[in-house]
């Protein structure tokens, strides 16, 4: 065991409820703390001096300057392993063009499935890491990454056992989801429902064959999926043995109602969400994502994390960093951006993306600060742990811990 510390904040996010609206004053604050670590699990945290009289033998490992303390983050939305670049969308997009003359103009995220096919393995690996890498400088620790820009079977078994791969070079831990139904690619002979049903007789058995991933999304959209085909091939999905979650309601309505009907861990977007379909999530265990990067990068209304909050829902803040619609990939910031214009507790966008981000990944050893949960934690050089929000991301963390040991 070690004693890790002192902390001029501990922040634990202990003891506070998995669903609805929280308050500043929930949060248990130890000052002057400290986190003693058994292997990968935290043993025990409270006062430093107290935590080192009571085990006199115990190793220190000394933190130098004022610092405070936060579970690590956990990213539960992200698509960060493709080739190419599409920083033409974005400029076109501001310049007035619309997703149609974009698309036909070789952008779209058909562009990205073209560039994530022509990418070498070593290719994509490496600007993988470089993206994992980055995430896990901000304090993630945990991220979620799909499939999508592969679209048929040899390219979406490439995009996962890369996802696989990557897991050996890092201590981060990495959540694979099957997203080949993020759209029906262009070169599939076929209607949109004949396509589902090739991930499902040709794509998933080869994943689950593989163990590559154990979760699959669906892009439910006018331009992607209808909800009826979508809702019978989540059905599937899920007899197959696999979690789900859902691409919903980003620029129309009704989809997040389907991810709830069929028990989807997560509805993700939610930007074009209405009132009722917010009470319909509220009343269930599917996580509403709010997806700030996407409403940054295309222009877009943010996600009603608020009223979804005051409804009772269990809202999770992710970055959908992807090459197309949220290309900044920096969660703080985003989380910070959704804060100010949702009305969020600081209490509220911290919850989001650590324990309640994790319970749509499935995880609940992760993102509180507590005995016998997974020992990883992020450190800023600050006294005030209000500062990492309120600097919108600028404030970098100083420490990352996973299992209990610094790996930056």
């Amino acid at each position: 065991m070690k004693l890790i510390g002192p902390f001029k904040q501990v922040v634990t996010l202990a003891n506070l409820p998995l669903r609805g609206k929280l308050s500043d004053e929930q949060l248990e604050i130890i000052i002057d703390g400290g986190i003693v670590v058994d292997h990968n699990m935290i043993h025990s945290i409270g006062n430093f001096e107290a935590l080192k009289n009571e085990n006199p033998a115990i190793e220190i490992e000394q933190i130098e300057g004022e610092q405070v303390v936060l579970p690590a983050f956990v990213d539960s939305h992200t698509h960060i392993c493709f080739g190419g670049n599409r920083a033409n969308d974005f400029a076109m997009r501001n310049a007035g063009k619309t997703y149609l003359e974009i698309a036909e103009s070789g952008g779209g995220i058909w562009s990205s499935v073209q560039h994530t096919r022509n990418a070498s393995e070593d290719e994509l690996l490496k600007t993988l890491l470089e993206r994992i890498k980055f995430l896990v400088e901000l304090g993630i620790t945990t991220i979620e990454i799909k499939s999508g820009y592969g679209l048929d079977v040899e390219n979406e078994l490439k995009m996962l056992r890369i996802i696989k791969k990557a897991q050996e070079s890092t201590k981060a831990t990495l959540v694979p989801t099957c997203l080949s139904a993020h759209l029906k690619p262009r070169d599939f002979e076929g209607s949109n429902s004949e396509y589902l049903e090739y991930i499902i007789t040709e794509i998933l058995p080869k994943v689950k064959e593989e163990n590559l991933a154990k979760r699959v999304d669906i892009f439910i959209e006018k331009s992607a999926f209808q909800p009826e085909e979508s809702k019978e091939f989540l059905f599937k999905t899920k007899d197959l043995g696999f979690e789900i979650t859902v691409h919903a309601d980003q620029f129309t309505p009704g989809s997040s109602r389907i991810a709830v009907e069929v028990g989807a861990k997560s509805a993700d977007h939610l930007e074009a969400t209405i009132d009722e379909d917010i009470e319909f999530l509220a009343q269930s265990d599917t996580v509403a994502t709010a997806l700030p990067g996407a409403s940054l990068g295309l222009g877009e209304k943010f996600t009603p994390a608020r009223k979804l909050l005051d409804a009772g829902a269990i809202v999770a803040i992710a970055s959908d960093w992807n090459p197309g619609s949220a290309p900044m990939g920096n969660l703080i910031t985003q989380a910070s951006i959704l804060a100010t214009f949702q009305k969020l507790t600081t209490a509220e966008v911290l919850a989001g993306m650590t324990f309640r981000a994790a319970f749509a990944l499935n995880l609940e050893d992760r993102g509180v600060l507590k005995a016998g949960k997974k020992a990883d934690f992020v450190t800023f050089k600050t006294n005030n742990f209000q500062n990492v929000l309120y600097n919108q991301g600028s404030l970098k963390a100083e420490h990352i811990y996973i299992d209990g040991n610094q790996v930056s």
